[in-house]
Order: C-alpha cells, then sequence, then structure tokens
C-alpha cells in the first residue's frame, strides 16, 4: 500500500473528514516518526510494532560489478519489528518447527 492508497482508503472510510485534512493527518503521522528516528527515539506503537535505528558500522565491501574493493561507510538503518498482535493477525496460525517437542 503506497502513501496515496492509504489517504484514498481513510477518507472513504471516514467520509465525515475531508481528503485534505486525511492527507494533512498522515503526513504529520509520518513526518513526527521520521523527526523521533532522526532525534534517535525509539517509536512504539502496540499491537503494530516498533521503529528503531541500527547501528551499522563501515567495512570493506565490493563492487559486484569490477570486484574492486570499496570503502562502506558506517550509518544508522531504521529497524522495524513486528508487534505479536500483528504477527498473530498477519500469520494465524504459525508453523511449528522441526525440532520443538509436540505434545
Amino acid at each position: 500500500m503506497t502513501r496515496s492508497e492509504l489517504i484514498v482508503h481513510l477518507f472513504e472510510r471516514f467520509p465525515n473528514l475531508g481528503a485534505k485534512d486525511v492527507d494533512e493527518a498522515v503526513n504529520a503521522i509520518l513526518e513526527t516518526m521520521t523527526d523521533a528516528l532522526m532525534k534517535g527515539w525509539r517509536i512504539e506503537i502496540r499491537g503494530f510494532g516498533t521503529f528503531s535505528l541500527n547501528h551499522r558500522p563501515s567495512r570493506t565491501g565490493r563492487n559486484p560489478k569490477s570486484g574492486e574493493q570499496v570503502y562502506v561507510p558506517e550509518k544508522w538503518a531504521p529497524h522495524f519489528k513486528a508487534g505479536k498482535k500483528l504477527r498473530e493477525r498477519v500469520d494465524p496460525h504459525p508453523r511449528r518447527s522441526s525440532w520443538s517437542v509436540i505434545d
């Protein structure tokens, strides 16, 4: 789902709100979340998941075309971990692993 599809879906679900109001609300939420991550904060939305930052240290990589070694600088990357309720709704019948004990 894209941002515009989300806006259309919310506008259809809440017809008492104007399309511009829905657009501004979605943009404000996403901008607020972006600002929080930029400050290094962790975002937790109960039942949905958490957004945080992962530090990736600098390393030596390879250019896949030439095979030449290249320096890859350190960086911070956004990370999302789904909450338990979201995982259960997406996959209500998780498969047991082959090593678990069967009752």
